[in-house]
Formats: structure tokens, C-alpha cells, sequence
């Protein structure tokens, strides 16, 4: 049967840590599965913007590197060879149409065809907020960095971070034991950060520059950074080797209003199974929306068997739900 003809018990959209453990649940469901990931690899923004960020909200971890979290569940995804999902790489769904109860995928590359869809696209497409001054754009990546590929290029130099989010403050304490000297630069004297990330920063050793903003970069042997301090005319000039900025992302789930799905603030309306209005496209993860919605990990984590459960019981009925996760141990 060529791939246009074959019939996927369910597609799962989007191969970010919530899409490959919802494939590998669909194996434990013995359900013949479909993964299809915009980038070139899987792994989603763990992979491709934190693989040495320490992920923390993951059960059963007190800490484990993003890129070591991708690994993990690639492992996971192959436990069951038999229901092993299909995936589909640097490949993005243009278009979503339903023929009779048969969806079919349009993507860049081809068109596949499957009894239900599980959308795990998180924030969808992401771009770093910048600095909100001009600076030299040839620093970045080399002075100036929005992302973090490897924590050993850090190691012994004087590293600057700006921003007050959990992520700024993540850096932080990840690059304190390995950098010389960690400077975190927020516009607030309070930071917006989990109660015990705060705690273990007041206690550490990185330098709390507080409350500034970056007025100003310059480049030399070193980069000099203008610190204006909130509300006044005092200046502080800082110089470090690199500056680390954590200001957030700016996301675009375009996708869903491509596809024409129900959306509630611009992400997906799910009922309490995680299906849309739409019988048979269900949505998991950052990209939906429904009452006491945390956007985590290990929530995204929790929604997968809840919607892979529900597909299992509509497309085989005769089966016989697992009563828990040890079901089918041998």
C-alpha cells in the first residue's frame, strides 16, 4: 500500500516532548501512529532552544537537561518495535480537509491519511524578544546570544543575563557553577520565578543587578553594557564576555487558523476528553485552551493518555481499556 493509500489510526501534529509521548502512548494502545514535525528533527523548542536548560517539572526527576529529556523519550518511543510511530520530519501540515470519517494531511511534501488527529504544536512558530536598543547584529552568537547550544562555552567567563522570568532565572543558576562570574540583570526588584528558584538565587553567588535596564552595548576586548537604573538618571557600566538575554518569545499558532479549527484566544478549544468541536481532531499541550489549563510539560504529559484513551475507545470499541500503566507489562 503506498503512503498516499494507507489509512494512520491516528497523525499526532507536531513532535515537541508532549508529541513524542503521546506517539509512544498510542503504541502502548497497540495504535498504528503518525508523527509529523515542522523541523528537522524531534524534539520541538526543548531540542532546538534548551537542550542544557535543567527541566525540572518533569515526574520522577528533580532535574534533567532538555536535550537528555529528548533522548529519553526518542528511547521511549521504540519500546513497543511493533506500534513504533511513523515520523515524519521538516515536514509542516498546510491542510487539514475530512472525506467521509478518513482526514486527510495536506503537508509540504505529500498528503497522509488517518482515522483521527492529535494536534501538540505548543506555541507554534517562535522568534526571541531582542534588546529594544541598537546594537551590532555580527555580536550575536558570538557576544550577544538569545539561545543556549552547549553551557561549556561559557565556562570561566563573566556572563550577564537579563531578565526576571523562571527561564532568566534558570540560566542563572545553571551557568552559576560554570561561568566565573553570573551577573542577572532585571528592570524589577522581584522576580517572577518559582518561590524556590528565587530562594536558591538569593542564597547563590550570582550578582543581582537590580532594578536596570540595558541602555546601551558596546563592543570591544570585552562587552560594555549602559545599565540605566528604573526611574532615575544613574548609569552602571558593566563589562562581561557575554550577555545572555532572556526576554521571552514571541509565538504564532498561524497554523490554526490555517487549518480552520475552533479556537478560543487563538488556541484550541478541547472538551474534557481534548476534543475540539471538530469528532476526531483532538489538541494537547501549550496550543489549547480550557478551564484551569497549565501550560507545563508535565500537564501536556497528563493530556496525552486522556486523548489517546478516548481515540482508542472510538476507533475499537471491542477492546478493553488498561486499567493503569503497568497493563501491559510481560
Amino acid at each position: 500500500m503506498s503512503e498516499s493509500e494507507h489509512i494512520y489510526d491516528i497523525t499526532v501534529i507536531g513532535g515537541g516532548p508532549v508529541g513524542m509521548f503521546t506517539a509512544f502512548y498510542a503504541g502502548m494502545r497497540q495504535l498504528d501512529t503518525l508523527v509529523v514535525e515542522s523541523l528537522p528533527e524531534l524534539g520541538g523548542q526543548v531540542s532546538t532552544l534548551y537542550p542544557e536548560k535543567i527541566i525540572r517539572d518533569v515526574a520522577g526527576f528533580a532535574g534533567i537537561k532538555g536535550g537528555q529529556l529528548i533522548s529519553a523519550l526518542h528511547k521511549q518511543m521504540t519500546v513497543f518495535p511493533d506500534f513504533a510511530p511513523t515520523v515524519a520530519t521538516n515536514e509542516e501540515v498546510t491542510a487539514i480537509d475530512k472525506t467521509d470519517d478518513i482526514f486527510v494531511l495536506t503537508t509540504t511534501k505529500g498528503q497522509y491519511k488517518s482515522r483521527s488527529v492529535v494536534v501538540a504544536i505548543g506555541g507554534g512558530s517562535f522568534a526571541p524578544r531582542k534588546l529594544a536598543i541598537d546594537y551590532d547584529q555580527a555580536l550575536e552568537d558570538q557576544k550577544i546570544f538569545y539561545f543556549v547550544k552547549n553551557v561549556a562555552d561559557f565556562a570561566d567567563k563573566t556572563v550577564a543575563i537579563a531578565g526576571g522570568g523562571d527561564s532568566a532565572i534558570d540560566w542563572a543558576l545553571t551557568l552559576e557553577g560554570i561561568a566565573k562570574k553570573v551577573y542577572l540583570i532585571h528592570r524589577r526588584d522581584q522576580f517572577r520565578g518559582l518561590e524556590s528558584s528565587v530562594e536558591r538565587l538569593h542564597q547563590g553567588t550570582v550578582e543581582l543587578m537590580t532594578p536596570y535596564l540595558i541602555d546601551g552595548v558596546t563592543d570591544g576586548p570585552e562587552l560594555s553594557l549602559d545599565l540605566k537604573k528604573v526611574k532615575s538618571e544613574d548609569h552602571v557600566d558593566l563589562a562581561v564576555d557575554a550577555l545572555l538575554v532572556n526576554y521571552g518569545f514571541t509565538a504564532d499558532n498561524h497554523a490554526l487558523r490555517k487549518w480552520g479549527l475552533p479556537l478560543d484566544h487563538r488556541l484550541l478549544k478541547v472538551d474534557a476528553n481534548m476534543e475540539t468541536s471538530i469528532p476526531g481532531v483532538y489538541g494537547i499541550g501549550d496550543c489549547v485552551n480550557y478551564p484551569g489549563k497549565v501550560k507545563l510539560i508535565a500537564a501536556g504529559f497528563g493530556e496525552a493518555p486522556t486523548a489517546i484513551n478516548d481515540i482508542a475507545v472510538k476507533l475499537y470499541p471491542e477492546r478493553r481499556q488498561p486499567l493503569h500503566s503497568t497493563q501491559m507489562d510481560h
